[in-house]
């Protein structure tokens, strides 16, 4: 018997008939003799509905009115469910984060979880009771009902998992695992058995939309392994690995010391919509990088890639970043604003970049892997403008024409389109 928390996106419990398809899913685990906590999503398109009705209302509102509102539509989801599963004849019981309680501070629309009580979840799990929660919010010191903003639904899941000590936690979405690449630009893109907890890190920063990073922070912090897998997989089917085994379909998000033979590169991940800003000539002394990353910081832009150079006579610096390009005009309005209290000769810039990376821990033990793929990235004619690394990933900036092309011919160098990962 196993103790297991079932989170489900809004795109599994779109409609009435998915909650069914998603409660089958509860139903498996709890007639295996399993514990089971489910943590759901409002239904798909829900919250955007909920938050236009906001801004109609009053572009100025109060930020505890509007945490409120957008958090019925988890309320709404998690009644259908439990609903469903009793119809199933499996005990089951709705809790608003409030309920369970799922304390968090007061930044109302981007609150931190701070503690759950995990006892009434804990009581109704070993009397086999199937409680329901609501993803995405809890409530703060004052009261108030909070939310946790973006990919909140996950990071519930894995914060309520961790309180109640769960074996593992299953992320059920519209995608059967994570693969090595986007299959939309590499057909031949493998599914993951497993990936370390800092793989997957990367891969959600660097492009990855299967699991939100805060989620996978909390994760790696707490040690509660995730599985990635599929709502519309046929829950009365044999449950197989990716490698046609018998376990649990999807792929493991665990600690490194579970994988015993670790890939060199796991993946490949894209990000477009990257734009590149050079400052020339910049005067070199203590505290300029912290004056020009200050000036984004407090317009709250965010930036990636971060590469300085030094002239030969020490005296200027060369600094290029990126940011996003939707925030491209932006940075540059504020660092020509900044002019006088950074010294510099000259901006240039350009949008429309593509981030690529390779990612695994493999490479903490193996020499070379930037190399090659850089020779990988010449010998299809690909120019490289930024080059940054980790441990365990190495990223460059590239055309966004070339991109697609740049995925695929690092897919095939590495081999990851030959055998199964």
């Amino acid at each position: 018997m196993a103790r297991i928390v079932v989170k489900f996106g809004g795109t599994s419990v779109a409609t009435v008939e998915r909650i069914r398809q998603a409660a089958a899913h509860v139903k498996r685990e709890v007639d295996a003799g399993n514990e089971v906590a489910v943590v759901v999503s409002a239904m798909a398109g829900k919250t955007n509905e909920l938050v236009g009705w906001v801004e109609e209302a009053s572009p100025f509102h109060d930020a505890r009115e509007y945490d409120a509102i957008v958090a019925s539509g988890e309320q709404v989801t998690a009644g259908l469910m439990a609903i469903v599963l009793s119809h199933m004849g499996i005990e089951s019981r709705s809790f608003a984060g409030w309920q369970v309680p799922i304390k968090t501070d007061d930044a109302h629309g981007a609150a931190r979880i701070t503690e759950i009580d995990p006892s009434e979840l804990d009581k109704r799990m070993k009397a086999r009771w199937v409680p329901v929660i609501t993803g995405f919010q809890g409530v703060a010191p004052s009261g108030r009902i909070t939310t946790l903003g973006r990919g909140g639904s996950d990071t519930s899941a894995v914060a309520v998992a961790a309180a109640v000590r769960a074996d593992r936690c299953d992320i059920y979405t519209d995608v059967d695992g994570v693969y090595t690449t986007d299959p939309r630009i590499v057909p031949r893109a493998r599914r993951l058995s497993k990936v370390s907890f800092e793989e997957m890190l990367e891969m959600a920063s660097l492009g990855a939309k299967v699991l939100m990073i805060r989620s996978v922070e909390m994760a790696m912090a707490h040690g509660v392994r995730l599985c990635v897998r599929s709502t519309f997989d046929d829950a009365g089917a044999p449950q197989l690995a990716p490698d046609g085994t018998p376990g649990v379909p999807g792929t493991l998000v665990c600690d490194e010391e579970e994988i015993m033979e670790k890939q060199i590169v796991s993946g490949i991940t894209l990000a477009r919509g990257e734009a590149k800003i050079t400052l020339r000539g910049v005067t070199d002394k203590p505290g300029v990088a912290a004056s020009v990353f200050g000036t984004l910081a407090d317009q709250n832009i965010v930036v990636d890639m971060i590469v300085q150079n030094i002239s030969e006579d020490g005296g200027t610096t060369d600094i290029t970043f990126t940011v996003p390009d939707s925030e491209y005009d932006k940075a540059i309005r504020a660092i020509e604003g900044a002019r006088g209290t950074i010294a510099f000769e000259r901006l240039s810039g350009s949008k429309g970049g593509a981030k690529i990376s390779v990612i695994g821990v493999g490479m903490r033990s193996h020499a070379g892997v930037a190399s090659s793929m850089f020779k990988a990235l010449a010998d299809k004619g690909i120019n490289i403008q930024l080059i940054t690394t980790s441990e365990i990933r190495t990223s460059v900036l590239i055309d966004d024409e070339y991109a697609e092309l740049a995925v695929r011919a690092l897919h095939t160098y590495y081999g990851l389109d030959k055998k199964d990962s």
